[in-house]
């Protein structure tokens, strides 16, 4: 069939095969253009089919030659309807890494059940023995809680009094003031149970349980904190409790690790252009002008060239893992930097429909937003059949 974008409401509905095969041997080739890193042997990545988590998947592939098991809720094409981005994804990946010698393998399924634990503590038992490093990176809107069987929806509001903030439109260029309603206790007690830290401990706590964690092994969960432009409907807003909450997770388990001498942390990461980004108020706008920025100064990076740093210079390199003062590995550095925060911020306010295209990135945020669906890729010829 032929393959376009279906856009509704700024969320692509749909993928092409092709081109999200070619964006993922981008990133193995950037992985093997910049060389062989120290690091595990053995890698669990749960939520490793887009974004960070597969990031992490070819870094700990290509670049340590680790074993790699994915855990991703993903599905196949079905009559006309595509399969998933992480489901091509994590197909093309699979097929490349192992015609390259690679041991990988995915559990799809539910990562906050029961019976998905199951199946890779099962596999790990019987493949590995142990595991040295597990990424969490599961980026869900909805949690059954595996005890009670209670449904848990997260939303992303402010916390307290209402939000007004302007935003732009990254497909159309229209500018918007939006007001967002504060979150409700209960929308942020559903928000910390989506995307806090209770399922990465729940993780842990059964690989602990069952022997199955290397001397000396890691866990990290992905994070982002992100500017003063965003505090009030990110950092300070719902998710921002479940991301407090990560982080607080990440002190216990390292606690609880103690006996294999291991250590949790939580990796702040750079702002990217994600499947749901376009449609956070405030934050598209400042996405655009900080991709402007950072190119700029020489500074941008995708999903693949931040995880290769943090393996690089943060995991393992040599001596002490660096974290700042609340224990957090800082890989928002360059974003967070003063000269880039001020610049950003002084374009945020000046930026209209008429200097959109010439003070800011919007375009090629655009087109990001189009290549992580398998859209807009250089070589690919959108309008011939393909096998979905």
């Amino acid at each position: 069939m032929v393959v376009h974008p279906m856009i509704r409401s700024n969320i692509c509905m749909n993928a092409h095969p092709v081109g999200l095969a070619r964006e993922t041997q981008r990133q193995i080739d950037y992985v093997t253009s910049q060389g062989p890193l120290p690091g595990p042997r053995r890698v669990l990545i749960i939520g490793g089919s887009a974004g960070y988590g597969l990031a992490s998947r070819i870094v700990a592939a290509y670049a340590c030659n680790a074993a790699t098991i994915n855990v991703a809720f993903e599905r196949p094409a079905s009559g006309k309807r595509t399969a998933t981005v992480g489901w091509y994804n994590t197909e093309y990946f699979e097929q490349q890494a192992r015609a390259d010698g690679k041991d990988v393998s995915t559990v799809y399924g539910d990562a906050f059940s029961n019976d998905v634990k199951d199946q890779v503590v099962d596999r790990i038992r019987s493949s590995w023995g142990s595991v040295d490093l597990v990424i969490y990176s599961l980026a869900s809107p909805l949690r059954i809680d595996p005890e009670t069987g209670e449904e848990y929806r997260s939303v992303l509001k402010p916390v307290g009094e209402p939000f007004t903030g302007r935003t732009v439109d990254t497909m159309t260029g229209e500018f918007k003031t939006v007001t967002m309603e504060g979150a409700t206790p209960d929308e942020i007690t559903a928000t910390v149970k989506v995307m806090g830290g209770e399922d990465w401990q729940l993780w842990i706590d059964r690989l602990m349980s069952e022997g199955l964690l290397s001397d000396g092994a890691m866990t990290v969960a992905y994070s982002y904190i992100g500017p003063e432009l965003t505090r009030r409907v990110y950092r300070e807003g719902s998710i921002g409790r479940a991301k407090e909450h990560l982080e607080r997770t990440a002190r216990t388990l390292t606690e609880r690790m103690q006996p294999v001498g291991g250590a949790a942390y939580v990796s702040v990461n750079k702002a990217v252009v994600t499947r749901a980004s376009s449609v956070i108020p405030v934050v598209p706008l400042y996405g655009v002008i900080l991709f402007r920025v950072m190119k700029e100064m020489g500074l941008h990076e995708g999903t693949i060239e931040q995880i290769y740093r943090l393996f690089r210079d943060r995991l393992y390199a040599d001596g002490q893992v660096p974290v700042d003062e609340e224990g957090r590995i800082r890989i928002d550095d360059w974003e967070m930097r003063d000269d880039v925060q001020t610049r950003v911020a002084a374009l945020f306010d000046r930026v209209d429909e008429t200097t959109l295209r010439t003070e800011t990135d919007i375009d090629e945020y655009h087109r990001e937003f189009l290549r992580i669906h398998g859209f807009g890729v250089d070589g690919v010829d959108y309008d011939q059949d393909v096998d979905v």
